[in-house]
């Protein structure tokens, strides 16, 4: 058997092991508009500008945000896998989201490996702007893993994620909304972790 290289797993965070938390506070605040995810709308510097626009115009804080993330759990059955998946290979989070919002849940998977951005936030806790660790950020990762030798499998459910899906050396989408699916017909399709185990498995035999 020839040599084979070592794999790792390159996943999203929101909406593959916990819920979306743009979401989770606009229920919380009863704000419509920052229902509005990446499922929603593709262009992510658009959709920001509208949510620091929004959060201004309604007075809400980084600690009003905060109270509602600490009040959000993970995904049924998200710790689990991924506690399973750490097991398995080298895995990575790669995330649109902000460290200041995924810290809280870091402890309830055991701290993995999370790459994420920063939002600039005043001293009386407003949220004025926000910084990108890097543009394209999620692609370039994944691109870089196979240039120092890695066989990549990306993961995520979003057109945020779709750049990375399409970089790596096999991806899966997690339960994407349809409009991703009939946008990106070529990226398979898990609907739950029963069925992205089964894809990483596959993925690891090689």
């Amino acid at each position: 058997m020839g040599h084979q290289l070592p794999t790792l797993v390159a996943a999203d965070f929101e909406g593959v092991f916990i819920p979306e938390i743009w979401i989770a506070v606009a229920e919380k605040t009863g704000i419509k508009e920052l229902q509005l995810t990446t499922r929603d709308i593709s262009d992510y510097d658009e959709l920001m500008a509208m949510r620091l626009r929004v959060l201004n115009e309604n007075g809400i804080t980084i600690e009003r945000i905060q109270r509602v993330i600490a009040e959000m759990d993970p995904l049924p059955g998200a710790a689990d896998f991924l506690q399973w998946l750490r097991t398995q290979t080298r895995l990575i989070i790669l995330t649109d989201s902000f460290y200041q919002f995924v810290e809280p849940f870091l402890p309830k998977f055991n701290y993995p490996t999370i790459f994420a951005h920063s939002l600039e936030v005043s001293s009386a806790g407003d949220v004025v702007n926000y910084h990108l660790r890097t543009h394209d950020g999620k692609r370039r990762c994944v691109q870089s893993f196979g240039d120092v030798g890695f066989r990549t499998l990306a993961i995520g459910d979003s057109y945020n994620d779709t750049k990375m899906l399409l970089a790596a050396d096999d991806a899966a989408l997690f339960n994407p909304p349809q409009n991703v699916i009939d946008d990106f017909p070529q990226l398979a399709i898990t609907n739950d972790y029963v069925e992205l185990r089964a894809h990483v498995e596959k993925f690891l035999a090689g």
